[in-house]
């Protein structure tokens, strides 16, 4: 019963500070919440913009077949697919210094922002700017500005220099994949185009190339192999620009190259080696004829491989426009964004109200204090060890 009694005068007690400095404890918050209200109505309106794209998306597409139909080699390309997703690609050319610099120029931003610098207009615009690949596969993009006309503009200028310099770069996986078969066909029609070469320099030295029908089911076996096996090794080099070698599908690749090597060492130095020595018997020239032949073969097979590979690419990147698709342009906002103001003045007088209402009661407990017998020489070692 005492204890509730000590309760209720330690609360009436608090009530009758409150109601002592109510003036204080409405004046202040009152005050702090007027000066609040015009600051926030000084702040300039900010309009938020927001656009979102849907970027290509990968797909097998008609390399699917070709690629069944080649067996091993067909991982050259597809063994890379499916590893980068779109989305962090377009992300980071969206957040490139290129698109910044063409939006500065396009919407004179520099003015706007009224930056002294490049650097800092380009800051201030990231500052401005969020962009973010959502889990849903689409890309939003988010701009401020103060401008509400000019806001939304900016918002889809980001869209249309994405799409011109997604034109301008190889970015799906049937271009990249015919710029690789491009560049390794060029390299195969040499070569073939040099063993060719060599060939006709052994008609004319040695006549007419005659070779018995096992040696030449043997060089063709050879040839295929060889051509497998530069096909595989290509793939590998291929996946290793974009996988780890714990990728299974590196790995796979790896070991079916083991297999063809194993398959091929096989026949040179068991069968198929004894088979070419005795093709052309007592005649050097004969294994000569078959070398040639071999290496006719093996090229002819390779670039065959490739050729098909690159047509494949060529088609797929023909008929894969790489479209941009925009699920929502930018419109003008009706509403600016920020500041919340009202937030802002709540807030505010809320901040006033327990900053007064701590003051009051530590005033009244240093008043109390003051009152104690010792309370001076308390509140003077209070102060000296609250110095620093």
């Amino acid at each position: 019963m005492c204890e509730q009694s000590k309760d209720n005068f330690d609360l009436l007690e608090i009530m009758i500070i409150l109601a002592k400095k109510k003036r204080q404890l409405i004046g202040v918050p009152l005050i702090v919440g007027l000066i609040a209200t015009a600051i926030s109505f000084a702040l300039p309106n900010v309009y938020q913009a927001t656009t979102k794209l849907l970027p290509p998306q990968q797909s097998q597409s008609s390399a699917a077949a070709l690629l069944s139909q080649l067996g091993g080699v067909a991982g050259l390309a597809a063994g890379a697919a499916g590893v980068k997703t779109p989305n962090d690609l377009y992300v980071g050319m969206l957040k490139s210094r290129t698109i910044a610099d063409k939006l500065i120029k396009t919407f004179n931003l520099k003015k706007s922002y009224d930056a002294d610098t490049q650097e800092k207009t380009r800051q201030i615009l990231e500052k401005n700017t969020n962009i973010i690949a959502g889990k849903d596969g689409l890309i939003t993009i988010d701009v401020e500005d103060k401008d509400q006309k000019v806001v939304a503009r900016i918002a889809n200028a980001y869209v249309e220099e994405l799409i011109k310099l997604s034109k301008e770069l190889a970015l799906t996986e049937a271009s990249q994949r015919r710029l690789f078969f491009e560049r390794q066909l060029e390299q195969s029609k040499d070569r073939l185009a040099g063993a060719e070469v060599t060939l006709k320099r052994s008609m004319d030295t040695r006549g007419v190339i005659s070779v018995d029908a096992d040696s030449r089911a043997i060089v063709e076996t050879v040839g295929r192999l060889r051509a497998q096996i530069s096909a595989k090794q290509i793939q590998l080099n291929s996946m290793g620009t974009v996988v780890t070698e714990n990728n299974p599908a590196y790995r796979r690749a790896q070991s079916e190259l083991s297999s063809l090597q194993a398959e091929l060492s096989k026949l040179e130095n068991g069968r198929g080696s004894r088979q070419e020595e005795t093709g052309m018997p007592g005649n050097q020239s004969g294994l000569e004829n078959i070398k040639v032949l071999r290496d006719v073969k093996y090229y002819q097979m390779l670039y065959e491989l490739l050729a098909k590979q690159y047509e494949a690419a060529r088609l797929d990147e023909a008929k894969d426009p790489a479209i941009i698709q925009v699920l929502d342009t930018a419109i003008e906002p009706e509403k600016k964004a920020k500041p919340k103001r009202l937030i802002i003045v709540l807030v505010c007088i809320a901040v006033a109200f327990f900053a007064t209402a701590f003051f009051v009661f530590t005033s009244e407990a240093k008043r109390r204090l003051k009152m104690r017998p010792g309370g001076e020489a308390q509140l003077a070692e209070l102060s000296a060890n609250l110095k620093f």
